[in-house]
């Protein structure tokens, strides 16, 4: 059993978190991973471009060595640029990954806690996300309350009301 603990994102995550959203692209038992580059794609590089802006809401896991072992970010798309798990145009997507060797330890779990509490704490009314069904992390969502919105080809919408 690891321990890490949790802290908001700085300036110097910027590496880690593009690593981040590269793993939270879902890969299905038996299929090739995509390229490292895909990140770079418009369609997927609008969630970190620029990170920072008002708004802009995320957290990273440490170890106990001080390295990331996982993040999660929130940040509002509007419609003309809008996400996989797009609802309106206030309404922050949120992306979490966590490391391989520290999945199933409660680390997902507290990264989303601590986001779950800031929006909560910034009035922030709801918040969406976009996950392939077959993902395990399906689970976690709907325990932390999050409900199906809609389905787009290999892909649920979820929301939260907060």
């Amino acid at each position: 059993m690891y321990t890490w603990s949790i802290r908001a994102v700085t300036a110097d995550d910027q590496a880690f978190l593009w690593e981040t959203l590269y793993l939270s692209l879902y890969v299905r038992e038996g299929e090739k991973p995509f390229d490292r580059e895909v990140v770079n794609e418009p369609h997927l590089a609008k969630y970190l471009e620029d990170w920072g802006q008002a708004g802009d809401v995320g957290y990273i896991a440490i170890n106990d060595q001080q390295q990331p072992i996982g993040a999660v970010t929130a940040r509002v798309l509007p419609a003309d640029n809008q996400g996989y798990g797009y609802i309106d145009d206030v309404t922050p997507e949120l992306g979490l990954a966590v490391l391989d060797e520290y999945r199933g330890q409660g680390v997902g779990t507290a990264l989303m806690q601590a986001l779950l509490t800031e929006l909560r704490q910034q009035q922030i009314a709801q918040v969406s996300l976009s996950v392939d069904p077959s993902n395990p992390v399906v689970r976690l969502y709907e325990r932390l309350g999050f409900q199906e919105v809609s389905v787009v080809g290999t892909s649920i919408t979820m929301l939260l009301v907060l």
